[in-house]
């Protein structure tokens, strides 16, 4: 293969979301605007015997639209929301897999970022094996649980035939798989690339293991959409959340000569790992400041152009501070002039899609110019004191924005994103 002395460009011409907030990019978007929270009670399972009974969970949505009934019983919850959020983005793009050539369909390649991917359809099957019920169980139990299932799920309905990979880095996932996307039409691979995150986590044993590590809020079960917070002095852990979150990433020569309508581009990455701890980060916020750098160094940009900054923002006390505090080692003085704020107030913690949806409300606030907010920030904690646009969005120009996101086991990944221009 051929690499082209140049990188080519890569821009985002479709955008696609199964959210809390809303289905679809627009009512996404708007939710945003207006700092709308999607976060309730669960009820996608019994969750009365828990310390924490509230989540970001996708309402009004039925799996039955894009999953055969007679598969449902074979696929998580996750393949659902893969599979209409890749509808809705290749219709935002103008384009339709299942209607090109072979040649254009292997020109498409698939990546998807997961943190649990497909774990609450293993609690199930395992509940069946466990109670000597194995003849419930679906006869695709192991090749279902295997995490890299997920984006072949989705290739199958839409005759996708380019490469179908899956990256679990944690929190983290979704932002390293927009990039690995990115960096494969930028070294001339492919030429157009389904990108960005998905994730299922609502089910009774993986919302017990967050409770057990002690970093869900319980404390806001009769006020749902209080109850993330982030940066707030009296925030206590995060809100679990579900969702998908799509882009269609495309070279950008390929995506004008066919009159693709161009929302952004992608311009930098980096990623870090603290090799501290299996879950808290290192208090210094060295290595997440350097994934911050090494972003904007790559997209070739100083501190001094961003215009905004969406924050990981998780609402847990350490993680929160530890953002700011590595946010301050990157820009300085040029931090307290910087608007930032955190997408998860309003959605809750989506796991391994989180970095997608910090880049779709991003691009939300550029393509409509204004700042996304962070809700339920009434009372910012002390060592939390930067702008984070509190609880009302902004009116603002967004050319270049940076997107933040950390993970469990000490991961920092970072992209910088800019407003389309030729």
């Amino acid at each position: 293969m051929k690499i082209p002395s140049k990188a080519r460009r890569v821009v985002v011409t479709g955008i696609g979301c199964i959210s809390p907030a809303g289905i679809g990019k627009d009512q996404f978007w708007q939710s945003m605007k207006e700092g709308r929270s999607g976060i309730g009670a669960i009820s996608r399972f019994d969750a009365s015997d828990l310390p924490v009974r509230i989540a970001g969970e996708v309402r009004n949505f039925d799996p039955d639209q894009y999953i055969p009934p007679k598969d449902r019983q074979h696929v998580s919850h996750a393949v659902a929301f893969a599979i209409a959020a890749a509808d809705l983005t290749f219709k935002d793009a103008g384009i339709d897999p299942r209607e090109m050539s072979l040649d254009e369909k292997r020109d498409i390649g698939i990546i998807l970022g997961s943190g649990g991917a497909s774990l609450g359809f293993v609690e199930k099957q395992y509940r069946y094996y466990f109670a000597n019920e194995a003849k419930k169980a679906s006869i695709y139990s192991i090749p279902t649980a295997t995490p890299g299932s997920l984006p072949s799920e989705l290739s199958m309905p839409f005759g996708i035939k380019g490469f179908s990979h899956l990256i679990s880095t944690g929190c983290t996932s979704s932002t390293d798989a927009i990039s690995y996307g990115a960096q494969n039409i930028a070294m001339g691979r492919i030429n157009t690339v389904l990108a960005g995150g998905i994730d299922a986590p609502l089910a009774h044993s993986i919302v017990l293991g967050f409770c057990v590590m002690k970093v869900m809020t319980p404390s806001w079960n009769d006020e749902p959409q209080r109850g993330s917070r982030p940066f707030s002095k009296d925030r206590d852990g995060f809100v679990v959340a579900e969702g998908g979150y799509l882009f269609l990433l495309e070279e950008l020569e390929h995506a004008q000569s066919r009159g693709a309508r161009i929302y952004a581009e992608i311009l930098g990455y980096g990623s870090t790992c603290d090799a501290h701890h299996r879950v808290r980060l290192d208090e210094t916020g060295v290595e997440p400041a350097r994934a911050m750098r090494l972003a904007l160094e790559d997209a070739e940009i100083s501190p001094e152009q961003i215009d905004y900054v969406n924050l990981h923002g998780t609402s847990t006390e350490l993680n929160d501070r530890i953002e700011t505090r590595a946010v301050k080692q990157v820009f300085g003085d040029l931090a307290y002039r910087i608007p930032m704020s955190a997408t998860k107030s309003m959605i809750g913690h989506p796991q391994g899609a989180s970095g997608a949806a910090g880049l779709m409300a991003t691009i939300g606030g550029m393509t409509g110019g204004f700042l996304p907010p962070t809700i339920n920030l009434d009372e910012p904690d002390p060592d939390c004191d930067l702008d984070y646009v509190p609880n009302q969005s902004r009116p603002k120009e967004i050319n270049y924005a940076l997107c933040n996101c950390i993970g469990f086991g000490s991961k920092n990944s970072a992209l910088v994103v800019k407003r389309f221009e030729i």
